[in-house]
């Protein structure tokens, strides 16, 4: 049985990774690190504070460069300006409404688990019209540990009062999906084109290339294999 469906966010729901990439690019070049957009892809799904680590590992700026500012400092002007950009330009991702309403119209509760903060899922939220189409939301901000680890997916499950091995959950990214993957659900990856056949998604019970691609057939796959 299936008693819940839990979506990701960023990527998922919403095209809001450009965003996020835009920003990165940014704030990291005013410390002097200069990337592409491509080098972004590296940390897709990854917490803010991890892509700050991540890039400082591999190209320390100086305390000059930052001129007084913290990696918090840093990862709080990129979510800043991402939460600016998602409230006035941000889009759904293709099948993403419909998604959410094939779960509605069948009574099944939805949510969202995301590793954003609960500030900016809200943002989201309301660009895109969907608080309807929601039970709740919550953020991995929240509890002890991000993803890659499964806090915010069993978390939302006990707010949602479902088990974890009866939810079906939707990811983008390969930290997202460890995340749900290791709460214990059923998993359906929706990777980006430039990352879709990554060996990292083969723990999926499904992959597929976008959310139009979900279906009452694809569903009803998850009913048979309990």
């Amino acid at each position: 049985m299936i008693n819940a469906a839990i979506f990701d966010m960023d990527g998922l729901l919403v095209d809001s990774e450009p965003h996020w990439r835009a920003m990165e690019r940014i704030v990291f070049a005013s410390v002097g690190l200069h990337l592409t957009d491509d080098e972004c892809k590296q940390t897709t799904g990854l917490p803010i504070p991890d892509v700050i680590h991540y890039w400082f590992a591999r190209a320390p700026w100086s305390e000059e460069a930052a001129a007084g500012r913290t990696h918090q400092d840093l990862a709080n002007a990129i979510t800043d300006g991402v939460h600016e950009r998602i409230a006035n330009l941000a889009e759904p991702m293709p099948g993403a409404i419909d998604a959410l309403q094939f779960f509605t119209d069948r009574g099944i509760p939805t949510a969202i688990a995301s590793a954003s903060p609960m500030s900016l899922i809200e943002v989201v939220v309301n660009r895109l019209g969907i608080r309807p189409l929601l039970t709740l939301w919550h953020s991995a901000t929240l509890e002890a540990r991000n993803k890659p680890a499964p806090d915010v997916y069993l978390g939302t499950a006990r707010k949602l009062n479902v088990l974890p091995a009866t939810c079906i959950t939707f990811e983008d990214s390969g930290s997202g999906l460890k995340s749900a993957y290791a709460a214990g659900m059923h998993t359906v990856a929706v990777p980006a084109e430039f990352e879709y056949n990554d060996p990292k998604f083969a723990i999926a019970d499904r992959i597929i290339p976008s959310l139009t691609a979900f279906s009452a057939d694809l569903f009803e796959t998850f009913l048979v294999n309990e």
